[in-house]
This record gives C-alpha cells, sequence and structure tokens, in this order.
C-alpha cells in the first residue's frame, strides 16, 4: 500500500470496519502502519509528512480503542508504565505486556525470561508471589521497521507502590518499624531467588513494589540477572552511585550484592530514623568486599529479626498507609 493511499483511506473510513475490514483486520492494521510510517517517507514533502503522522495517530487509536494490538496469542493494550529499558503495556486479564524499547536489549529481556522460569521451577512455592509470574516470553517483528523485539508477558498484582513512592509519602524518612516488614518481605524474594541460582542485580526502590495494607511485597524488573559468579550486564541509568563495587568494577557478583543493594534501599527509606543498631546492621551488608558481606539471605532474615527484637521487642502488626 502506498503512502498517499493509506492517507486517503484512512480519512475516508467512517468506522472501524471501514478503516481495517473484517476478513483480516490485523493484516491491514500492519499495512496501514507500514505505509505511514515517518521511515518510509523518504523525500516526501511536508504536507505529506504532517498527513501521514496525523493518519498514523487516527490507525493506532482507533485500533487500541477497541481491541489492541495483536501480539502473539496476546493483546497489547494502552501504556501502562515506563520501565527502565522497556515499556509496559496492559495486556488484559491481569497481564502485562513487556516490551524491549531497543532491540539491542532484547537480551536483557530473555535474562529475566530465564531468571523467573528458573525461580518458578526451583524456588519454593510458598514464596513464588514475592516475584512476578512470567506467563509467556516470544520475540515480535515490527511490521514497520523490520526490527525485532522481545516480549515478555507478565502476571500482575493490583495496589502496588514503589519504595520510591513510599519514601515522597514519608519525606522525612520511614519509621523503622514500618520499614522492617519491607525489609523481611525483601529477604524472602531474595532468598527464593538466590536459592534458584539466580543474583537479582538491581535491587533498588523503583523495582520494590509493596501493597500497603497486606504488607505485601513483589521484587520487579529481573532483567539484569545474571547467576552468582557472573558479572550484572548493565547499570540502571542514574542509579550509578548505588551499587556495590564489584558491579561497577564489572566483576563477578553474588548473592552478598542483592543484600547490599537491599540494605542500601531500607537504609535510604528509612533516612535518620532507624536506631543505631539496625544502622551498624545496614552497614555490615555494604562492606566493600563482596566476600566479608553475608550471603545467606535467610541466615541474614534470623539474624535482622533478633536485631529488630532488640530494638523494639515481640513482632506485632503495625498497620500502614502511604498517607501518614
Amino acid at each position: 500500500m502506498r503512502t498517499e493511499e493509506a492517507i486517503r483511506l484512512v480519512a475516508a473510513a467512517r468506522s472501524d470496519t471501514e478503516l481495517f475490514g473484517t476478513e483480516a483486520p490485523a493484516r491491514r492494521y500492519r499495512e496501514l502502519v507500514t505505509a505511514l510510517h515517518p521511515d518510509r517517507l523518504g523525500a516526501a514533502d511536508e504536507g505529506v509528512r504532517a498527513a501521514a503522522t496525523d493518519a498514523l495517530g487516527t490507525v493506532t487509536r482507533r485500533w487500541r480503542g477497541d481491541r489492541g494490538t495483536p501480539l502473539g496469542d496476546h493483546t497489547l493494550g494502552p501504556l501502562a508504565y515506563a520501565g527502565d529499558l522497556a515499556d509496559l503495556y496492559d495486556g488484559g486479564a491481569d497481564r502485562l505486556l513487556k516490551v524491549a524499547r531497543r532491540p539491542a536489549d532484547n537480551d536483557l529481556l530473555a535474562r529475566e525470561a530465564w531468571a523467573l522460569r528458573a525461580i518458578e521451577e526451583h524456588g519454593d512455592p510458598r514464596y513464588l508471589p514475592y516475584v512476578p509470574r512470567l506467563v509467556d516470553s516470544f520475540p515480535v517483528r515490527d511490521p514497520a521497521t523490520g526490527a525485532e523485539r522481545r516480549v515478555n508477558v507478565l502476571g500482575t498484582v493490583p495496589g502496588l507502590h514503589s519504595l520510591d513512592e513510599v519514601r515522597r509519602a514519608y519525606p522525612d524518612g520511614l519509621d523503622a518499624r514500618d520499614a522492617a516488614w519491607m525489609w523481611r518481605r525483601l529477604l524472602v524474594a531474595l532468598g527464593l531467588a538466590h536459592r534458584a541460582g539466580v543474583v537479582h542485580g538491581a535491587v533498588l526502590p523503583r523495582h520494590v513494589l509493596i501493597e500497603p495494607a497486606a504488607h505485601g511485597l513483589v521484587l520487579v524488573d529481573w532483567c539484569f540477572a545474571t547467576p552468582p559468579g557472573a558479572t550484572v550486564p548493565a547499570l540502571v541509568p542514574g542509579h550509578e552511585d548505588w551499587y556495590p563495587p564489584e558491579v561497577t568494577g564489572r566483576r563477578p557478583a553474588g548473592p552478598g550484592t542483592d543484600l547490599a543493594l537491599a540494605a542500601r534501599c531500607m537504609g535510604w527509606l528509612m533516612a535518620d530514623r532507624a536506631p543505631r543498631e539496625l544502622r551498624a546492621f545496614a552497614a555490615g551488608c555494604q562492606r566493600p568486599h563482596l566476600a566479608a558481606r553475608p550471603d545467606d539471605a535467610w541466615r541474614l532474615l534470623g539474624e535482622l529479626d533478633e536485631v529488630l527484637e532488640r530494638c523494639y521487642g515481640p513482632r506485632t502488626f503495625r498497620p500502614f498507609t502511604l498517607n501518614p
């Protein structure tokens, strides 16, 4: 289909049926996107470019407005979140479709699929809700450019908020008694992964999601995951100073890498509100050398519980809200 023909078709169509047809609407959609894509316009004059851009926007809005874009056996709905290296779209049925923004990052989404499969296969089923559920993973080809991108389909949980949001709600720092349950659950998520032979590699506030009322937690974005003894493949832009030395120095990472990042997250979350013994505990998890740090999340969880009991007495449930 030529660009001019596509522009005329979009302008004349009075309904989605007229625009996409009934026999092969997905194919017609791809033909229109290809004909109207900016990369196909070459030396077209500004008037044609402007008309093609408007028509492409109309095609995209009308297609997604009713049914979304089909991707494999799934449906690509509206953009839900913009991640570090991928965009996440509503996939319906409590699913998100995570699409690599650049083909060069396909390998990182493949790492996430490997990590989540390994955790599901080898992890304790009791703790699997602490990580996303991988529904599917497959490549798709952009009909306009021919570029191939990796898609991970992830199960979603409603009502989650990142630690970034928690800190914004408590700019002076979070009470350590509230941070305690988040830290404990984060260690469970890491213990689950480490027993399955997976290092997360990017335990940062934006990747730790909590459900405030039920005290739930999900550790997301496993695109930087690696087996113990391998290097973390990339740094999250803007967070270079969060990482322990073995990551920035491109040296082998291990469970202690994740435990150091988790302690850094919790120290940042509590700011100056943590008692001295808890601050010392966090510092011990962040020693400069990997070999000098704790490397067993389950053992560290027991040690954390001992510190918390010395500081606050027996554990009790504290209701938590993001509206202090």
